[in-house]
């Protein structure tokens, strides 16, 4: 009994360092996984004479074998705590990105993502988030938000150390060095900067305490989980239709491709900043608020846009801002509605359809674009969005119950 009070107050301590770390390791798991292909692409297709399409495809087969595998994850995360999983992350990642430097073929390539995608199910964001909730219960929502301040600056850290990396070593050395990377530092970070254990009272563990922890999804509250995990599906759909093909429907208005970049950079300052007014007030707020506001906001913004407002600029930050609270909430809301004692597997369960539809958004959204042009494209998700906005509400009506 008193090792484990012990424990739990050495882990108190921790919080200020625990989230610097995790930080850290996401910008580099998002920089050198998610956001690899949007520096690397055309370099291998140009190398290897792969065509650009099964090029960028790796990338779907990867964000599909992470939702496959993410219910797992999030089992052995309660299990077991997030330091291990987050560890073997590093090393799956660290030899897909091996595997990726070394590919002389297309299948070999297309394995390395396989790989890549089991380190991202397991060292994503949802992981990482069921970390905090493993370690720190209910006492995690303001170092959740606080860890999607730091995920916020991966595209923009590791965008250009990647053309960096392509210039000097090319894309092949790059992949190499971001494995190195996780060997050398993400995986010493997991493993010793990390709390072994969890800062909430432990329990025993009993037939009946395992039935009422089954409960939440499988009975009393099934339905809300459903429109939680619907609502979190389709603004993942959402947001990776337009983050991929922003650029096309900018210039389907006719602005520039300089203007549209210009433009497009505008969402993630919007992103940060949403998130930084969220940890200021977060507190005094049921999460289910910051779910509202991020889903009407992305609709807002991207109506807007369809309808053609003449400031560009204030559409994208509407925009920017939702899919800045939405990570936020996609994290805190399962916390508050289920408790923390079955949110590592709820987050793993959350994360499958939502990964299987970012595997498919874009090729969904190219195909959109080429039969019906980008405008009538941009109004279909214009619709999507608005009908999230309505299963937002029905989830708030459920937790007013």
């Amino acid at each position: 009994m008193n090792k484990g009070i012990t424990g739990a107050a050495s882990i108190k301590t921790s919080p200020h360092l625990v989230v610097p770390v995790l930080g850290v390791t996401q910008i580099l798991a998002w920089g050198s996984s998610y956001y690899l292909p949007a520096v690397l692409a055309k370099p291998i297709s140009i190398d290897t004479g792969w065509s650009l399409s099964w090029v960028v495809g790796g990338l779907s087969l990867g964000l599909l074998t992470a939702g496959l595998a993410s219910p797992f994850i999030g089992r052995k995360i309660r299990q077991y705590g997030g330091r291990p999983i987050l560890a073997v992350s590093a090393i799956l990642l660290a030899v897909g990105l091996f595997s990726l430097s070394l590919a002389s073929s297309l299948p070999i390539f297309l394995m390395a993502w396989l790989v890549i995608g089991l380190g991202m199910g397991a060292g994503l964001y949802d992981p990482a988030f069921s970390t905090l909730g493993h370690i720190y219960g209910e006492g995690a929502r303001p170092m959740i938000t606080s860890l999607t301040l730091f995920g916020g600056f991966a595209s923009t850290a590791c965008w250009p150390f990647s053309a960096f990396l392509v210039s000097e070593l090319g894309w092949r050395g790059a992949c190499a060095t971001y494995a190195l990377i996780h060997l050398g530092l993400c995986l010493p970070l997991y493993l010793f900067a990390l709390p072994h254990g969890s800062a909430r009272q432990n329990r025993t563990t009993n037939a009946a305490e395992a039935t009422i922890e089954a409960v939440p999804v499988q009975q009393s509250t099934r339905s809300t989980f459903i429109l939680l995990a619907a609502t979190i599906m389709i603004g993942s759909t959402v947001s990776t239709v337009i983050s991929v093909h922003l650029l096309t429907i900018l210039q389907a208005r006719d602005i520039t491709l300089a203007a549209a970049v210009a433009f497009g950079t505008l969402v993630g300052p919007s992103q940060v900043g949403a998130r930084f007014v969220e940890m200021l007030i977060g507190k005094y707020h049921h999460p289910i608020w910051t779910k509202l506001v991020s889903v009407s906001a992305v609709a807002v913004g991207l109506g807007l846009l369809w309808g053609g407002l003449p400031f560009v600029f204030l559409t994208l930050i509407f925009y920017g801002a939702g899919i800045g609270l939405e990570s936020i909430a996609r994290a805190t809301l399962p916390l508050v509605l289920f408790g923390p004692d079955d949110y590592a597997p709820i987050m793993g369960k959350l994360a499958r359809p939502s990964l299987m539809a970012q595997a498919a958004a874009p090729s969904v959204g190219a195909l959109m674009i080429e039969y019906w042009g980008a405008h009538a494209a941009l109004g279909i998700v214009v619709g999507v969005a608005l009908f999230n906005v309505l299963l937002a509400l029905a989830l708030y009506a459920r937790t007013r119950r």
